[in-house]
């Protein structure tokens, strides 16, 4: 009895009942809320791809739901031909009667016989699509003015809609996520009218011409589709990118979301970590780590190329010795400070007693054994006897047996290949930190010029501010900056000292050479700087004056759009480094406005 009560009562019981739902003849009240269903009996003859974004994206509170049928082969032939029928009959007796010619009905007929072609020869299919859009308000003069703006929207993209009439109960349940089409207002379209409706592309961002690599970012913050793109496809300069942002914007967190996505394509990457960032992502996909530094990261200089990489030619054979000789004379410098001409002299002679020592000549063939180390190198400058060398060996003394000898004591501990290598610098000592951000950019650096094993790749370089500082590391950046499109590889650049990067020619020359720029929140001091190097207009420049963190306006070339990060959970965990979530209980999701980089 008292269960028929409850059901009786005017509210339902949204326990064992559901909402409670009342209705009109076109409009429908669901607890407090009031709603209206449009169905669209008319769609524009010439669309594109995100043709309906705006309508899609639409910022009210409105459902749009898409129902997408398939049409049997045979059925869709059937159909088409009773179609051209009837288009080519009505035409062909409003000719016989000398009366004008319907435009619309001679255009219908071109189309229906357009689609069958590609139906015959495969380039399409049939399907029966149904689109419904519910509009929802809090009283009924706020539904009527939604409506009415959503109608003027729809009319504007040529879109015609009508009120499903004495069917609102029929239109609420089409819309909601349950696949549902109560109302069956289907209408038939081929392949190519169905994907251009769907929102998978940003309509302003040009994705015809992306391949493999291409990457989700995100969503479009003017839109609802989604923001695709491809720092590898033919249409751009170069596979550079600079992440331009304050401190805590996000901006590692859209990088290690790029860079994620980008092994899922495929990508070769490497990483450049100044604070140990990357070690868990490293670990999830089964990357390397080095730490240098340490015993575990040590990198040796004198490590020679698989002869493979150097050509086969006689003229070529000697050419990976001469390059590792140049290597040691600009590391050594780095060291020491500059050489004068008698030292640079002796070093030379000294470098080849070095390997000739380790049984290596310039025959490729000997390149197979162990190299030596920079202890050898400073026993051979003694050896020769002259003052020079033996000074430049007390020098070199705290790199060989002194505090720094950790970093060259014996061979490379792990070899720098695989699908991603993330070099971390968190344990290099600071007055060491010139020489081992040489070491690390020029095994990073034959790692990219290797010849015998062309892919894509990419190199992470985060808070890049730090190595714009040094001058030989920001000449290795440029370097690379400039020839990696040559090898296939991409350079990105992250750091937050937008002033200090702009501010050197370095800086400016590794900026301008990056097709792809990403600008994330900027601080005051640095809007002027931005604006003048990346050409803002003033809707842009207030842009990234104001972007919430992990929003960002890319640049790409002339096309423009504004993106928001957009990971899943288990991607969300691996990225985030923001010390709430690191401090929260396990499964929690932080998410880019958490993320504290």
């Amino acid at each position: 009895m008292r269960l028929l009560q409850r059901l009786a009562r005017p509210g339902g019981s949204t326990r064992l009942g559901g909402p409670a739902i009342a209705t009109t003849p076109r409009r429908l009240i669901v607890e407090d809320t009031w709603a209206q269903t449009l169905i669209v009996t008319g769609y524009p003859r010439d669309v594109s791809a995100g043709w309906a974004d705006p309508l899609l994206g639409y910022p009210g509170r409105c459902a749009v739901a898409a129902h997408i049928e398939p049409v049997a082969p045979e059925v869709a032939a059937h159909r088409l031909r009773r179609r051209r029928a009837r288009l080519e009959s009505a035409w062909r007796h409003e000719t016989a009667h000398g009366r004008v010619e319907d435009v619309q009905a001679g255009t219908a007929a071109e189309d229906a016989a357009a689609l069958a072609e590609r139906l015959a020869t495969g380039r399409g299919k049939l399907f029966r699509l149904a689109l419904y859009i519910t509009v929802y308000a809090d009283t009924a003069p706020e539904l009527a003015a939604e409506t009415d703006h959503l109608r003027s929207l729809a009319a504007s993209l040529l879109i015609d809609t009508a009120p499903a009439t004495f069917r609102p109960l029929a239109g609420w349940i089409s819309t909601l996520p349950l696949g549902t089409d109560a109302l069956g207002q289907a209408r038939s379209m081929d392949t190519d009218a169905v994907a251009a409706l769907l929102p998978i592309t940003s309509p302003d961002l040009d994705t015809a011409e992306l391949g493999q690599t291409t990457v989700v970012w995100g969503t479009n913050t003017h839109s609802a589709g989604l923001v695709l793109w491809d720092r590898f496809t033919p249409g751009i300069d170069n596979h550079n990118m600079v992440i331009l942002a304050r401190s805590g914007a996000g901006k590692s967190y859209l990088a290690k979301l790029e860079l994620l996505r980008s092994l899922i394509a495929g990508i070769e990457a490497a990483v450049i970590d100044p604070e140990d960032e990357y070690a868990a992502l490293a670990e999830a996909v089964g990357g390397t780590r080095v730490a240098v530094g340490t015993p575990a990261g040590r990198i040796n200089p004198f490590d020679l190329p698989a002869p493979a990489a150097e050509g086969d030619g006689d003229q070529e054979a000697d050419q990976g010795l001469t390059r590792r000789a140049l290597f040691i004379h600009t590391l050594i410098a780095t060291m020491v400070g500059d050489l004068d001409a008698t030292t640079a002299a002796v070093l030379d002679k000294a470098i080849l007693a070095a390997y000739t020592g380790a049984g290596i000549t310039a025959d490729t063939r000997t390149w197979a054994r162990k190299p030596p180390v920079l202890a050898d190198l400073a026993h051979a400058l003694r050896e020769q006897g002259e003052a020079e060398g033996a000074r430049l060996a007390d020098r070199l003394h705290p790199y060989t047996h002194g505090a720094y000898k950790a970093l060259f004591d014996g061979p490379t501990s792990l070899p720098l290949a695989g699908h991603l290598v993330v070099c971390s610098l968190r344990h290099l000592p600071e007055e060491a930190s010139d020489v081992g951000m040489l070491l690390v950019l020029d095994r990073l650096w034959r790692r990219i010029t290797d010849t015998a094993h062309v892919r894509p790749r990419l190199v992470t370089v985060d808070e890049a501010w730090l190595l714009l500082q040094n001058p030989v590391a920001a000449k290795y950046l440029q370097r690379m900056a400039k020839a990696a499109r040559k090898h296939a590889a991409g350079l990105t650049l992250i750091t937050q000292d937008v002033g200090d990067v702009l501010a050197t020619d370095m800086g400016r020359a590794v900026a301008a050479n990056a097709a792809t720029q990403v600008l994330l929140r900027q601080a005051p001091q640095n809007l002027d700087a931005v604006t003048s190097a990346f050409q803002l207009s003033h809707g842009e420049r207030q842009i990234v004056a104001a972007a919430p963190r992990g929003d960002a306006l890319l640049l790409a070339g002339h096309q423009r759009v504004g993106v928001h990060a957009l990971a899943a959970p288990h991607e969300d965990a691996l990225i985030t480094t923001s010390p709430e979530f690191t401090a929260a209980p396990s499964g929690r999701a932080a998410g880019p406005e958490e993320d504290g980089a």
